[in-house]
């Protein structure tokens, strides 16, 4: 196929700046969300892990149904985690320091989901666009983008998705939806519309930080000083209260600074640094693909001697 040098060289620079530029879309897209966005307030001390957020979840959502019964509590003596087929999961945690309360002596009820984080590390990864954080809050999953590679797996400092192993032809990354569909036609996420304690709250995430404030001000000594999500990994939809230390009850240690602050930082160094380098290789291959096309176009007396079917007489 014949193309000119003006046209190569558009196209060799042309790839060399993709790479730059989807570096640039990569940081666009994990902006903080609007002051606007909906959360959801999740008050751990009045759980008493009845599991009816799972069922209306697994309900709303057409999931498989699992083994044991949503009425079967035994499940809740052992730790779980959401999976393909559940996006939701209520776990059960023993005081380690009963204290002298008795409202410490009961167990922890932990309803575990995708965080929603504002700044999230899985939008951040996926190479495609699969994964979009929207601005009334939820993370969305397109699956007509997703290509498979998994790496919001890697990336989710909640190790949140998970991936349909069981599905060779057509495999889907799974995880809470938020109901984003229900939300924004102004109904309620399933798990809190279900909920008979009111244990979460659904609303603004900026009136429902006020809301957590105004419960820990007012019933010292019964929450712990922290509200889970407003910070951790630049903050998420989801927010928690409770009674005992986070980390006693199933949620992970984790900074302020999201982590796609720091994926992004490495990227755009690796990408700046590639500039140079795919500009180089550009204008020799450039150079290359002139001096083949100028050797192709030579005239006959250009042909070296042993050229077949230029040489002298026949023997």
């Amino acid at each position: 196929m014949d193309i000119s040098r003006r046209k190569f060289f558009k196209l060799t620079g042309g790839a060399a700046a993709t790479g730059v530029l989807s570096a640039g879309r990569a940081r666009a897209a994990s902006r903080p969300p609007s002051p606007e966005a909906y959360g959801c307030l999740v008050d751990t001390t009045l759980c008493v892990g009845c599991r009816r957020c799972e069922s209306a979840c697994n309900q709303r959502h057409h999931l498989p149904k699992p083994a044991e019964s949503f009425d079967e509590l035994s499940v809740l003596e052992k730790e779980r985690r959401m999976d393909e087929t559940t996006y939701t999961v209520v776990n059960k945690y023993y005081p380690r320091n009963i204290g002298t309360l008795k409202w410490r002596q009961r167990p922890t009820y932990v309803k575990f989901q995708c965080m929603h984080c504002n700044d999230p590390s899985c939008v951040s990864a996926c190479i495609v666009g699969a994964l979009t954080k929207t601005k009334s809050g939820a993370v969305v999953y397109d699956v007509s983008k997703c290509i498979g590679c998994r790496y919001c797996m890697v990336a989710c400092p909640f190790q949140v998705p998970a991936y349909e192993y069981n599905q060779p032809l057509t495999p889907r990354v799974r995880k809470c939806t938020f109901c984003f569909e229900y939300v924004s036609k102004g109904g309620l996420p399933a798990c809190a519309q279900v909920c008979p304690r009111e244990v979460m709250t659904f609303g603004k995430r900026s009136d429902l930080l006020k809301l957590a404030r105004w419960k820990i001000k007012s019933n010292p000594g019964k929450y712990v000083d922290h509200i889970y999500g407003e910070r951790e990994v630049g903050g998420t939809s989801w927010l928690y209260l409770a009674s005992e230390p986070f980390s006693h009850i199933g949620f992970p240690r984790l900074t302020d600074k999201a982590p796609p602050r720091l994926t992004e930082s490495i990227q755009h160094a690796v990408t700046g640094y590639l500039a140079l380098p795919l500009a180089l290789y550009a204008a020799l291959g450039g150079v290359m693909w002139f001096t083949g096309f100028h050797r192709k176009h030579k005239g006959p007396e250009h042909d070296t001697p042993d050229t077949p079917g230029r040489q002298g007489g026949e023997s």
